[in-house]
């Protein structure tokens, strides 16, 4: 391999950096030879023995729209919660700082832009349930993974996840990675018709970010390097 040049660099650096979680989407297309050219080059991230656990579902038109009604209406239904249930934790069941302050700031930053006061319950569940909607983005990716893998494949997964924002930056798109979606596995499996051995992970929002909206001026902080790092010297 050659020395990367300064401007393949920077090509890479901002494909990185401009990464953002968006949530509200154009409806403009996202042609589907795009999207396999996507997770054509997501799929050299690197997994334990090239095991590659990913499998990906993708969804557009009908089927996007018919998976959101039933996700909307399971999410409108307040005996819902009582239904449906994460398959594997996501987030910790004790919160310690920074975590839960970091947690909380992305959540009131969100709804401050949104004018949403954090007493109105009724306009966060609103905003929650546009996750349903894939934010109204053109392509829903539905990800899963074979019960049989292991803790490492989850690791492999999110590098995989992570190539598929990168690769869709690099071609001027945006995403959304939700993992709003598991409690609703069992519903997502029966409209997917997923193998009784498919666990689902998670989903992402696909497309071109809604340049008026005002959630989507929201940029996260990130901890300085020295604040997460050691150097053995």
């Amino acid at each position: 391999m050659t020395d990367p040049s300064p401007q393949s660099t920077a090509a890479v650096d901002a494909a990185i950096t401009s990464r953002r979680s968006i949530r509200a989407f154009l409806s403009t297309p996202v042609p589907e030879e795009t999207i396999t050219e996507i997770l054509r080059v997501a799929a050299r991230a690197p997994s334990g023995t090239n095991t590659q656990p990913w499998k990906v579902h993708v969804l557009t038109g009908a089927p996007l729209a018919a998976l959101c009604e039933r996700l909307l209406a399971a999410h409108a239904d307040p005996a819902s919660a009582t239904l449906h249930s994460e398959e594997y934790a996501y987030y910790p069941t004790r919160w310690v700082s920074p975590y839960i302050d970091r947690r909380r700031k992305v959540g009131w930053d969100l709804y401050g832009l949104m004018g949403i006061a954090r007493t109105d319950k009724e306009r966060m569940h609103h905003q929650h349930g546009r996750n349903y909607r894939f934010f109204d983005a053109p392509v829903g990716l539905i990800f899963t993974i074979d019960r049989v893998m292991a803790q490492g494949s989850w690791l492999d997964y999110g590098m995989f996840l992570q190539n598929i924002m990168t690769a869709a930056r690099g071609r001027g798109l945006d995403t959304c990675p939700q993992a709003a979606f598991t409690p609703y596995h069992r519903l997502i499996a029966e409209q997917l018709a997923l193998d009784g051995q498919e666990m689902v992970v998670c989903g992402m929002a696909l497309g071109h970010a809604d340049p008026e909206a005002i959630e989507n001026t929201l940029v996260t902080e990130r901890a300085p390097v020295g604040e997460f790092t050691t150097f053995h010297r």
